[in-house]
C-alpha cells in the first residue's frame, strides 16, 4: 500500500460482506431497469482491438510480469512493487464493490480534488503507477497505457457516457466512535484473515468494529514514501476525512485522520464550510 490508500476504503473493504447482509432490504414493488452485465471478452474477435483489449486484462491481472520492477526491459520497469491492479480491482476489475473498473471510461475527463482540477482516465490511471504501484507514469501513447485504456473502455461497453453503474467502489460501513486500534486488528488478522483471508464471504467473519481494526493494522504498515504530497488537495475543504498527511484545514492531526473517530472532524469541516 502506498501512502494514498484511503483508510476507509480499507476498512470497507474487509467489512464489505457485512454490510451488504446487514443493508438487505425487501424488494420493491417497481419497474427495473434494464440490466446491464460485464461484457465477455472471449467473445472478442481475434483482431487489433481484441488483442489490445486482452493486453489490458493481462496488464491488470499480472502487472508484474509485464511492467514490474523485475522484468527483463529495463525500460518496460513501469512498477515499483511486485503487485497487480487485480489485487485492488478484484476478478480483473468486474467484481461489484471490489474497486471495479468496469462503466468508468464515460466519466472521464472528471474532476479530481486531489489535483483540484479535471484529470483524464491516462491521468487516473498513471496516478495508481506513481502512488499505488509506487513506480513511474506510463506514456500516453505507450502500448501499455492503450492496453489498459482499451480494457477499460471495453469494460464500458454499453454503459451511455455520465452514467455510474451500482457496485463501484467498495460500498460503505458504519464509522466507529473510538479510533480503530491497529494492536486488536493484528490480533483480528492472525485469527480470522491469517489463513487465505477466509473463503465464505457469505458467512461474514469479522464484525464491523474488527473490521476498521484489522484495517488499522494494515495501513499501520511501513509503507515508502512519496514527495509532494503537502501538495495534494488545493482546496483543503475537499481533501477525505481519512487521508493520513497534512496539511489539514480543520486542525485534527495525522493520527486521527488515519484511525478516526472521523465524526469530529467531519463536524468540523461542516462549521468551516458553514462559515466561509
Amino acid at each position: 500500500m502506498r501512502v494514498g490508500c484511503s483508510y476507509v476504503r480499507a476498512a470497507a473493504a474487509f467489512g464489505a460482506a457485512v454490510v451488504i447482509l446487514a443493508s438487505a432490504a425487501p424488494a420493491r414493488a417497481q419497474t427495473a431497469p434494464p440490466i446491464w452485465t460485464v461484457p465477455e471478452i472471449g467473445a472478442l474477435p481475434d483482431d487489433a482491438n481484441g488483442r489490445l483489449v486482452r493486453r489490458g486484462r493481462d496488464l491488470v491481472t499480472a502487472t508484474y510480469a509485464h511492467i514490474g520492477p523485475e522484468v527483463a526491459d529495463p525500460a518496460k520497469r513501469f512498477a515499483g512493487n511486485n503487485l497487480a491492479c487485480g489485487n485492488c480491482h478484484l476478478q480483473a476489475g468486474t467484481k461489484k464493490f471490489g474497486i471495479p473498473l468496469f462503466g468508468l471510461f464515460g466519466l472521464f475527463p472528471l474532476y479530481s480534488a486531489r489535483q483540484g482540477g479535471d484529470i483524464s482516465i491516462e491521468d487516473r490511471l498513471n496516478a495508481c503507477m506513481t502512488r499505488s504501484m509506487n513506480g513511474r507514469a506510463l506514456s500516453a501513447g505507450s502500448s501499455e497505457m492503450e492496453a489498459l485504456v482499451a480494457y477499460i473502455k471495453f469494460l464500458s461497453t454499453g454503459v451511455p457516457p455520465g452514467q455510474r453503474l451500482p457496485g463501484l467502489g467498495v460500498g460503505r460501513m458504519p464509522e466507529l466512535d473510538r479510533a480503530a486500534d491497529p494492536v486488536r486488528g493484528r490480533a483480528g488478522y492472525a485469527d480470522k484473515c491469517l489463513v487465505c483471508h477466509g473463503t465464505n464471504y457469505l458467512n461474514p467473519q469479522l464484525s464491523v468494529e474488527d473490521a476498521w481494526d484489522v484495517a488499522a493494522y494494515f495501513v499501520s504498515q511501513p509503507r515508502p514514501h512519496m514527495e509532494g504530497l503537502d501538495r495534494d488537495y488545493p482546496d483543503l475543504l475537499q481533501k477525505p476525512i481519512d487521508t493520513p498527511y497534512g496539511p489539514y484545514a480543520d486542525g485534527f492531526g495525522p493520527e486521527q485522520h488515519k484511525y478516526g473517530p472521523f465524526a469530529p472532524i467531519r463536524a468540523a469541516l461542516d462549521r468551516i464550510k458553514k462559515d466561509k
